[in-house]
C-alpha cells in the first residue's frame, strides 16, 4: 500500500508542473488585461489632460496679462498655465499644422493668448463652457474669446464610455474563462492522484488528513505560479515602457500592488478550492468508477 502511495506521488510530480506552468499562463494573460483595464482609465485621463485651452487676449498690458494668467493658474481646474505671445502662438500652430505659413503672410495674425490645460474631471463640455463663462465674467474686457476643440471633447467623452463599457463586459468573460480554465488545469493533475486519495480513505484515513497535505500544496502551487505571472508582467511592462516611454506615467505603486495582489489572490484561491472540490468528488466516488 506504501509502494502504490509512493508510486502515485511519483506519478503526479510532473502533472504538478505542467498544472504551475499552465496556471502561470493562464495568470500571465490575465495580468495584461487587468494592468490594460487598471490604467485605461488613466489612459483616457491623459488624452483630456493634453487638450489646450486659449483664453486670446485683446489686452496688450502686462500687468492685466499677469492678472489673468495668475487667477486662472490658482483655480483648481487649471494645470501648465502660461502666457503665449505672437511668435509662440506661430510656433505651435507651425507644429500642430506641420507647416509655415509665414512662407505666404509676411504678417503674424494670431492673438497672444493665455493657454492652460484642463485637469481631466473638467474635460467635458458642461465644465468647459462652465469654466469659459467664469473667465470672461472676470476679465471681459481683456479676454477676446475662450478657445478649444469642442467636438474633440465631445468625441473623446463619447469614445471613453463605449470604451469603458465593452472592455468590462470583455473583461469579465475573459476572468470566467480564466477562473474556469485554472480550475480545468487543477482537476487534470489531481487526476492522478485519485487512487491515492481513496486508498487512503479505505484505510480509515479522515477527510481533514487526507485533503490538507493535497490543499498545501495547492496553495504552494497557486503562489508559485502567481509569482511565474508576477515576473512575466513585470518584465513585459518594463520592456513595454522602455520601447514607449509615456506608459512610465500610467504606472502607480498602489496600481501594481492592487494587480499583483489579485494575481496572487486569485491564484492561490483557485488552486485550493478547485483542489478541494476534486479531493471531495474522488472521496464520493465508488473504487471501480476511478478506473
Amino acid at each position: 500500500m506504501a509502494a502504490t502511495g509512493t508510486g502515485s506521488l511519483k506519478r503526479s510530480k510532473p502533472n504538478y508542473i505542467y498544472s504551475i506552468i499552465g496556471v502561470a499562463i493562464v495568470l500571465f494573460i490575465m495580468g495584461i488585461m487587468g494592468w490594460l483595464f487598471i490604467n485605461l482609465h488613466s489612459i483616457g485621463d491623459n488624452f483630456k489632460e493634453d487638450i489646450r485651452i486659449s483664453a486670446y487676449l485683446r489686452t496688450s498690458d502686462k500687468n492685466s496679462i499677469g492678472k489673468i494668467q495668475q487667477f486662472i493658474a490658482t483655480q483648481e481646474y487649471a494645470k501648465n498655465v502660461e502666457y503665449v505671445n505672437k511668435e509662440k502662438a506661430k510656433a505651435i500652430w507651425n507644429k500642430e499644422n506641420n507647416e509655415d505659413w509665414a512662407k505666404i503672410l509676411d504678417v503674424n495674425p494670431l492673438p497672444e493668448s493665455v493657454d492652460f490645460f484642463a485637469k481631466a474631471n473638467y474635460v467635458n463640455t458642461d465644465s468647459l463652457e462652465a469654466i469659459s463663462n467664469q473667465i470672461h465674467a472676470q476679465f471681459k474686457n481683456e479676454v477676446a474669446d475662450i478657445s478649444y476643440p469642442k467636438s474633440l471633447v465631445t468625441s473623446l467623452n463619447e469614445r471613453a464610455t463605449k470604451i469603458g463599457l465593452i472592455f468590462l463586459v470583455f473583461s469579465i468573460i475573459l476572468c470566467l474563462i480564466v477562473i474556469v480554465s485554472i480550475d480545468t488545469t487543477i482537476r487534470l493533475a489531481m487526476f492522478s492522484n485519485r487512487f491515492l486519495i481513496k486508498t487512503m480513505q479505505m484505510v480509515g484515513a479522515t477527510r481533514n488528513f487526507i485533503s490538507k497535505p493535497l490543499l498545501i500544496r495547492a496553495l504552494i502551487n497557486g503562489l508559485i505560479s502567481a509569482l511565474i505571472a508576477i515576473v512575466l508582467l513585470f518584465s513585459l511592462i518594463e520592456w513595454a515602457s522602455m520601447q514607449f516611454p509615456q506608459i512610465r506615467t500610467l504606472q502607480g505603486f498602489n496600481n501594481s500592488l492592487l494587480l499583483f495582489g489579485g494575481l496572487i489572490f486569485i491564484g492561490m484561491g483557485i488552486s485550493v478550492l478547485s483542489t478541494y472540490r476534486s479531493v471531495i468528488k474522488y472521496l464520493k466516488m465508488k473504487l471501480d468508477e476511478l478506473y
